[in-house]
């Protein structure tokens, strides 16, 4: 363990193991980790659901605008910011002690191009929606110490995050592959979006387009374009492109996730 940060949510907890720099919430024993490095490779992708959320760009190869829900280490922001040089990368983050672990332990940096925003995430996309802005990607990739926190995973907010998005705008949402919510997040996506891609791994990453869903062949020809600058993060575009699926894998009628109607935690 190197570091322990204080915070209002949860202390946040860096420590290093097998060649990685970590971060965690709670203690270095807690299940799940928010972020990891390879210390002597730091722009290869350690973790799957990152290469996998990077895969949006097979959908939307140059967007302008991106919107980022979670900060956790600055993996996703930095990588975006590298690989997208003329984009506008705004990230979201409701703990300040958050953002402050990412800088001095994980070379996060801003600067014109990326903005840190320290609120909650739905309330930053209602009130960017009220200001008339447009993303054409948001991630979403936010975590408390158990789950996705329950007000980011309702057909309200996701109707939200919609009505931000531009015409075939993108939205890539990191969830788990085992999950008591699989179905009725499952269910609630597709409410909002219609049909989505379906990544699957230890996580799974939904990719939902405010329009219709490309076909295979725009797939690869904007995956190949892309594989030599997402080589360096570990990307391989033919893995992938493997993970895409369009298949409904949760039963017709699973209840829809609302504002309304109680989540019970996973």
């Amino acid at each position: 363990m190197i570091h322990v940060e204080p915070s209002a949510f949860s202390p946040i907890v860096v420590y290093e193991e097998n060649g990685e720099r970590c971060m965690t919430f709670g203690s270095v024993r807690a299940a799940g980790r928010q972020t990891c490095v390879d210390i002597d490779a730091p722009s290869r992708m350690v973790f799957a659901y990152t290469r996998m959320m990077m895969s949006a760009l097979f959908i939307e190869p140059a967007p302008a605008r991106v919107l980022i829900v979670g900060l956790g280490g600055g993996t996703l922001p930095r990588a975006l910011a590298e690989t997208l040089p003329d984009a506008a990368i705004d990230t979201v983050e409701i703990d300040p002690a958050v953002l402050n672990v990412a800088r001095a332990q994980f070379g996060y940096a801003t600067d014109e191009r990326q903005r840190v925003f320290i609120e909650d995430g739905r309330k930053y996309v209602q009130d960017a929606a009220r200001r008339g802005e447009r993303y054409d990607l948001v991630v979403l990739d936010a975590f408390d110490v158990n789950y996705i926190p329950p007000h980011l995973l309702t057909r309200e907010f996701l109707e939200e995050v919609r009505g931000l998005l531009t015409p075939g705008g993108v939205l890539a949402a990191n969830t788990f592959t085992a999950s008591r919510l699989y179905q009725q997040e499952s269910a609630t996506y597709a409410a909002v979006f219609g049909g989505f891609f379906n990544l699957r791994s230890n996580n799974r990453v939904i990719l939902a387009v405010n329009g219709e869903l490309p076909d295979d062949a725009t797939l690869r020809a904007n995956a190949e374009r892309l594989a030599p600058r997402l080589a360096r993060y570990g990307v391989d575009i033919e893995a992938q492109l493997r993970m895409f699926s369009r298949a409904q894998d949760w039963p017709t009628g699973a209840r829809v996730l609302t504002d309304s109607a109680p989540i019970a935690q996973p």
